[in-house]
């Protein structure tokens, strides 16, 4: 696994913040999860398109490691874990739909593509 040489320069709360939601993926995890509550790892890739395996996981390691997401284990055969958005998780939601609300200004929709719990954000465009 990639090991940084160095911790990173991160000068100010807008840098911190959107290393830890920002991305392609992990503002897609925190928004699938908010509206599904609670997933298993095949789920929640299920509802992420295009994703592969190694990309899913670090993106959740990465958020579970900013306390985003919570990562329940449950001691049974076949192992079965469990992810759900933790406080700091939840608190992140209103912010990512403000950025879809403004987004809808600009971006052309593209209802075919896009994903079914993005539609649930009620962004109007102009």
């Amino acid at each position: 696994m990639y090991q940084p040489k160095s911790d990173k320069d991160i000068r100010c709360p807008l840098e911190y913040g959107l290393d830890v939601f920002g991305g392609k993926w992990n503002s897609r995890i925190l928004c699938v999860l908010a509206a599904k509550e609670k997933l298993r790892y095949s789920q929640l890739r299920s509802e992420l398109i295009n994703i592969t395996d190694a990309v899913l996981g670090a993106a959740l390691k990465s958020l579970v490691k900013n306390d985003m997401v919570n990562r329940k284990s449950y001691d049974e055969i076949p192992p079965r874990v469990e992810y759900s958005l933790t406080e700091k998780g939840k608190s992140v939601v209103p912010i990512l739909k403000s950025i879809c609300q403004w987004s809808g200004v600009y971006y052309k929709k593209d209802i075919e593509n896009t994903m079914p719990h993005c539609l649930k954000c009620d962004f109007k465009s102009n």
